[in-house]
């Protein structure tokens, strides 16, 4: 009987993916994995390991809880604040699949002798490669390209065949203590707001907020800081007569700048750094399709080489620090990070 440790985080997704490996024939384990946080952390709050442990009692699995609080402030929660001083506007997700989730949990699960590290990610496996999952409104393969197919071979995704909605009534079929649980929006760490949360870690340094008009530039305003700003915003920018959009960032000279018109964020190339291939690379130039942020629809695009991504329409607002990931159809073949 092949063994498989599955990440239970108390929510619908990992708990129904436990109930399906456990139906599927599987020497099932569960695991929860507790996380920093100022506050209370979402994914691992005292609430959701108490009903991860009730599924696992429902399931008749063992249960195991491993403390990764030290590692992921390290890997996830620093990267974080180091990015956004740095005035990029980061994914710690990302970071967390590959450092913790992928990572961490394998290294500390190892004596348990395991097959498969499942996970309630919406994606698929196919031959050791990554796919896009059944529900594309789900899918969640933006925040998996750091994986590689070394990893993917020892890697279930149980749910990545089914619809939330399907999910949904497996919870009730299986009589899960799981339903209508709500989903966060904000990173876990982040008990406030991700600008609060900013705050409170780095001082900010208010600067001017210079307009863009043309090809001259003007003084307008202050901001309150670059690290509370993001490409393409148009709220909270606080001037008169707008709306106005947030263009770029000069860290050098500490300054937003800033534009009347929508049309200048329309950007035909962007660069990427820490590129990665889920399999081997491929030859270069290569015609994909491209997503630049999770909710961003697939456009295509030429990559070329030294991570340089040409689109065939310019794309709105492309944002440093945040990931470009490559697709070829529903197959992920990698990405990067955006300079």
């Amino acid at each position: 009987m092949k063994k498989a440790i599955i990440a239970m985080s108390g929510g619908v997704d990992s708990s129904v993916a436990a109930a399906l490996l456990k139906e599927a024939g599987f020497d099932v384990i569960g695991v929860f994995m507790k996380f920093w946080s100022e506050g209370t952390n979402r994914c691992c709050s005292p609430e959701s390991e108490e009903r991860a442990r009730l599924v696992a009692a429902k399931l008749n699995i063992p249960f195991y809880t491993f403390c990764f609080k030290r590692r992921f402030k390290k890997e996830v929660v620093d990267y974080f604040i180091k990015a956004s001083k740095l005035g990029l506007t980061p994914n710690p997700c990302v970071v967390c699949n590959k450092e913790i989730k992928f990572g961490l949990l394998f290294e500390k699960t190892a004596s348990l002798k395991y097959d498969f590290i499942a996970t309630g990610h919406y994606a698929l496996i196919k031959h050791d490669k990554l796919f896009k999952a059944k529900d594309k409104d789900k899918d969640q393969t933006y925040f998996l390209w750091k994986l590689n197919k070394k990893t993917l071979a020892r890697t279930l995704f149980p749910v990545g065949g089914y619809t939330k909605l399907e999910v949904k009534k497996l919870a009730k079929q299986f009589k899960l203590p799981v339903v209508d649980i709500p989903e966060s929006q904000e990173a876990c760490f982040i008990s406030t707001t991700v600008n609060d949360f900013l705050k409170k870690h780095l001082k900010p340094k208010p600067g001017p907020i210079v307009l863009r008009r043309g090809a001259n530039y003007g003084v307008v305003g202050q901001h309150k800081g670059l690290f509370l700003y993001t490409i393409g915003q148009r709220k909270g920018i606080n001037l008169p007569a707008g709306p106005f959009y947030v263009l770029d960032k000069d860290i050098k000279n500490n300054a937003l700048i800033i534009t009347k018109k929508e049309r200048d964020l329309f950007k035909k190339e962007l660069i990427a750094k820490d590129i990665n291939w889920i399999d081997k690379a491929p030859k270069l130039p290569l015609e994909v399709k491209v997503k630049i942020r999770y909710r961003h629809k697939p456009a295509s695009a030429l990559i070329k080489k030294q991570g340089k991504v040409v689109f065939l329409k310019p794309q709105r607002a492309i944002t440093p620090g945040q990931s470009v990931v490559f697709y070829s159809k529903d197959q992920v073949l990698g990405g990067g990070v955006i300079t």
